[in-house]
């Protein structure tokens, strides 16, 4: 009989949890793994694991909320490494910063995304990663290095590009030329806020 994952008298963390939950749903798919499966891989008894997530669905939530947190402060990290007011440096880092995070963590990304099949509206409106990018945007703009009437609507055009075009990437089954797709983005980006540019 295999040990459980975590010593009997040990209860784990949640985000020790949430480790076991995301290697479950990645190895096997969120419909084949139930809350007790998450409860035997943690060595809990259900009873236990209920304290923490009512259902599934709960732990996916929780995975997906992980996971922006984690993207957001990857991003952020990138972006720290130049100088403050080096704004065209900063937008490169977010770009490649993103790409990479998105490609390095795609079955888990498909995982709490795609699989949860949560559709929202307002997504980008609360979306962390988008704010962020807002903010970099605002920035720019401030500092009169880059020109657009609405940072918001473009923060969510740019996203949405970033997120596209590695989607294109993995879904047409094309090698992962990630230097390529980075310039590609930063040149689609850069273009699109020029200071010359501004209406």
């Amino acid at each position: 009989m295999p040990e459980p994952a975590f010593a009997a008298a040990a209860i784990p963390t949640r985000e020790a949890l949430l480790d076991v939950a995301a290697r479950l749903f990645v190895e096997r798919g969120t419909e084949r793994v139930a809350l007790a499966d998450i409860a035997a891989g943690a060595g809990l008894e259900l009873r236990v694991l209920r304290d923490h997530f009512a259902s599934r669905e709960h732990v996916l939530l929780a995975l997906q909320q992980r996971f922006v947190e984690g993207f957001r402060v990857r991003l952020h990290e990138a972006m720290d490494r130049c100088r403050p007011n080096d704004w065209p440096a900063r937008l490169r880092a977010w770009v490649q910063s993103a790409v990479e995070g998105y490609l390095d963590q795609v079955a888990l990304h498909d995982v709490v995304f795609h699989d949860l099949r949560t559709h929202d509206r307002h997504a980008m409106q609360e979306n962390p990663v988008v704010d962020q990018l807002v903010e970099l945007l605002e920035g720019g703009i401030a500092a009169r290095v880059w020109a657009a009437p609405d940072p918001r609507l473009t923060a969510v055009i740019f996203f949405t590009a970033m997120h596209s075009a590695v989607d294109r990437v993995i879904a047409c089954g094309e090698p992962q030329d990630r230097q390529r797709l980075v310039q590609t983005l930063i040149g689609y980006f850069e273009r699109s806020v020029q200071w010359w540019a501004r209406f």
